[in-house]
């Protein structure tokens, strides 16, 4: 049986798929696993997780479809990440992980100064500084951690990593490079020489290639230990959003991609870069596909707390969520609870859930996290269309679909319509896609068609925009003591 390989390595899982040319799923396989939270504001990841996981998923997926003969592999993770290795490709120091960690917040205005203010990095770059950005992390190990940077030799993400040990190729897809702030440029698609010596001095950068295009070949050692077959084609892979948007056919502008998951991200595809004020421009998957990007710190992250704070059940809470009605009986959560990324780029924003009292319900609560990512969504939302960047409509992915509450939520939130695939699988999916690319052509809209659409009520957009006001009202007016507290946090 014909078929190609798609994995993804999430913040809280990683996941892999057989998939046949035509879209079908064979056969899906995941392992959770757990980041690392050293300090306040610092996550990280055991690189070596990355591998095994890899490796463990691969070899189950061919023992369960026997008569499998896998013809490619795509690959995806999270990030921008940054994993620095040595000379041998060991790992130097735990993965420092994407705008989650907040380590370089510090640092921005400085950085920003060196390279000449922040005009001058947007010009090149697209996005201003901010904890996301991967060149600003490489330059904090340089800086703060000059016995690693003595010995660093490459520097990988998820994606890259495990391409690099299937390959043995030092690359880095084009997608990834661009949320290297400030080391890449997204109208020339390629480094600033400049700007990596300054920041990453001595580091050598690794070869760029379009998410989809091959990378290289499953070396003998690679199928020795995951089983593939030698000389198989590797896609250079690429972040999970991207990925995932690849799965659903959103690269289309005017149409905006949620990724509902542990953090949710949102992407919404323009015609040619376009710099938009606390959000990242970056480049697509293929060539000639430039998008503004958003990303939530948490979102399923806050419903997973409240679960496991309550001793809950997904099921059970998500109705109790339903029944508690718009507006959660009159609770407010700002869903800061690990700052927060786009578009207000604070990373000692932190939660607030504003008008409890006695009789509330963990429904209540549970209804609260949904509506405060829903207003976060449209925060984002609001801030591309004043930059010019049109969204008619939402195209959603990933886990947080299931049950449809969420998305309906955001939906009416944001008053845009919202295409919700045939199969919502999510990044592995679309890395799946991206490897049949290698071998034949493929086409996304017949791998997954549109299954539902969800159209927002009216009444109960209109019934959300109080809500709305005074989260955007909220933050302001607690920001002040968040920052206080933040500030006390981090010095327990």
């Amino acid at each position: 049986m014909r078929a190609v390989l798609g994995l993804d390595i999430g913040t809280s899982s990683t996941k892999a798929l057989l998939t046949r040319f035509d879209g079908t799923v064979i056969a899906e396989v995941g392992r959770r696993h757990e980041v690392d939270r050293p300090e306040q504001g610092l996550v990280e990841m055991d690189a070596a997780v990355w591998w095994d996981e890899f490796t463990a998923l691969t070899r189950e997926l061919l023992e369960r479809v026997p008569d499998a003969e896998v013809e490619a592999v795509g690959v995806s993770g999270i990030g921008p990440c940054v994993l620095l290795t040595d000379d041998a490709g060991e790992p130097l120091r735990p993965a420092i992980l994407y705008g989650v960690d907040t380590r370089t917040a510090e640092m921005l205005p400085a950085v920003t100064a060196e390279l000449g203010g922040e005009e001058a990095i947007r010009s090149r770059c697209g996005s201003a500084l901010s904890t996301q950005a991967a060149g600003v992390k490489l330059a904090w190990v340089a800086r703060h951690e000059p016995d690693v940077w003595a010995r660093a030799a490459r520097f990988t993400m998820p994606s890259s990593r495990v391409v690099e040990l299937l390959t043995g190729e030092y690359v880095l897809d084009h997608h990834s490079a661009s949320q290297c702030t400030p080391l890449y440029d997204v109208h020339e698609d390629t480094w600033i020489d400049a700007w990596c010596e300054r920041l990453a001095p001595g580091l050598a950068m690794p070869r760029l290639v379009w998410s989809g295009d091959p990378a290289g070949t499953v070396t003998a050692a690679a199928a020795a230990a995951t089983g593939l077959p030698v000389g198989i084609p590797v896609t250079a892979g690429t972040i999970d959003a991207w990925a995932e948007g690849v799965s659903v056919g959103a690269a289309v502008p005017g149409r905006m991609f949620l990724q509902y998951g542990t953090t949710m991200f949102m992407i919404a595809p323009t015609d040619e870069p376009v710099s938009v004020p606390g959000m990242w421009t970056t480049v697509g998957t293929r060539p000639g596909q430039p998008s503004v990007a958003g990303g939530m710190a948490t979102s399923g992250a806050i419903t997973d707390w409240l679960r496991r704070l309550v001793d809950g059940e997904w099921s059970t809470m998500l109705e109790e969520a339903r029944c508690a009605g718009i507006g959660a009986n009159g609770l407010l959560m700002l869903p800061y609870f690990a700052g927060e990324r786009t578009p207000i780029a604070d990373p000692d924003a932190r939660g607030v859930i504003a008008g409890l009292t006695v009789r509330h319900t963990r429904g209540d609560l549970y209804r609260a996290t949904l509506e405060a990512t829903a207003y976060a969504v449209r925060h984002n939302v609001e801030v591309l269309r004043e930059a010019g960047v049109e969204v008619h409509e939402l195209v959603g992915a990933g886990g947080g679909l299931l049950g449809r509450l969420w998305p309906t939520i955001v939906s009416d939130v944001t008053g845009l319509p919202q295409t919700v695939p045939s199969v919502t699988i999510g990044a592995c999916y679309g890395s799946a896609f991206l490897a049949a690319g290698l071998v034949e052509d493929v086409d996304v809209t017949a791998w997954n068609p549109p299954a539902a659409r969800i159209e927002p009520d009216p009444a109960a957009t209109a019934a959300h925009e109080p809500g709305y006001r005074d989260y955007r009202e909220l933050y302001e007016a607690t920001k002040a003591v968040v920052h206080r507290l933040a500030a006390r946090g981090r010095s327990h």
